[in-house]
């Protein structure tokens, strides 16, 4: 009757704790977490020893409590401890067979603690996989939102940048030709205002997201800021030999080169020279300087920009003195 109740507490005691122990294991990822190991070892050794307690009462079928013991050593513990203790089990379960009256080895046993050990196995590396895919999850979507900022304070420092530099230089003029030619003056406020407008319909589409240069309009714009500025433009009239897929780019180039001129060139003239793979703006001003050299904000974005399209951005001094920039998309 005493080895029945023995018997009886440990199978309730050891279906408890094991319960328990699996519970904790996964609520607090003991596969990844550095949890103690002396509190690792500590479950399996209240296994252990509340299997032991069925003895007396099971007999033999108390082996079947090895299964879950090894189930569990491979949930909490390394990988190669897991190992060790299934290879131990598996000897003990061996030898008590072997050497106890009565009880008759069948296979059953052992195999049971190898499938049970194999299963768990798996079943951990699928949530450390799950794991690693929820995190890579994350830093992707991180990573997609920085990109989405950069994307987003490129475009709108180019589009400001370009837009604020030919309204100052409109404004500007307007401001001289006030007293002397008060018609060309408003002329020129109304180009103020039309720009503005622009402006905003280019900061609101770039919010948007589906924003998009049009070579040949840029060519059009840069012709009318250089002339505000009384700078000299030698531009094409045509953009039919860029191809398509290079026209964006080359657009944004036209807007960041003729910005920089206006800007800081001093420069009385200024070129800008296309072909299928290659956009190019020259002027003949004072040349690379601290502000204008290979570092500013606009220069870094369209660096960017052609790195993406797996183009080369050339910027220095041009063979006549003056600022070079040039892009060339490889063929």
């Amino acid at each position: 009757m005493a080895e029945r109740a023995l018997g009886l507490l440990g199978v309730v005691g050891f279906a408890v704790a094991y319960m328990a122990f699996f519970w904790y294991a996964r609520s607090n990822n003991m596969a990844r977490v550095k949890t103690p190991m002396g509190v690792r070892l500590g479950f399996i050794v209240t296994l252990l020893a509340l299997a032991a307690l069925m003895l007396p009462a099971a007999g033999v079928t108390a082996l079947t409590s090895l299964v879950f013991v090894e189930a569990l050593g491979m949930m909490v513990l390394p990988l190669r401890v897991g190992v060790a203790l299934g290879a131990g089990l598996l000897a003990v379960a061996e030898l008590a067979l072997r050497l106890t009256p009565g009880w008759r080895d069948d296979g059953s046993y052992s195999l049971s603690i190898v499938l049970g050990g194999l299963a768990v196995f798996g079943i951990r590396r699928a949530m450390l996989r799950s794991i690693e895919l929820t995190a890579a999850r994350k830093d992707f979507a991180e990573l997609a939102v920085q990109e989405e900022r950069n994307r987003f304070a490129r475009d709108l420092h180019d589009i400001l940048g370009h837009s604020l530099t030919v309204i100052t230089v409109k404004a500007e003029l307007a401001g001289r030709l006030m007293e002397a030619n008060p018609t060309r003056a408003a002329a020129e406020v109304a180009d103020v205002e039309q720009l503005a407008r622009a402006a905003l319909a280019d900061v609101r589409a770039a919010v948007a997201g589906y924003r998009e240069l049009s070579l040949a309009g840029e060519l059009v714009s840069a012709r009318a800021a250089l002339q505000a500025a009384e700078i000299k433009a030698d531009l094409p009239t045509v953009v039919d030999e860029v191809p398509e897929e290079n026209r964006e780019l080359f657009a944004w180039v036209v807007r960041e080169g003729v910005t920089n001129v206006i800007r800081h060139s001093g420069a009385k003239r200024c070129t800008i020279r296309l072909s299928k793979s290659m956009v190019e703006v020259v002027d003949d001003g004072k040349g690379p300087t601290a502000v204008a050299g290979t570092s500013g904000h606009g220069l870094i974005g369209l660096r960017e920009r052609a790195d993406q399209a797996g183009a080369s951005v050339q910027v220095g001094q041009a063979p006549d003195g003056g600022f070079r920039l040039a892009v060339r998309v490889a063929p």
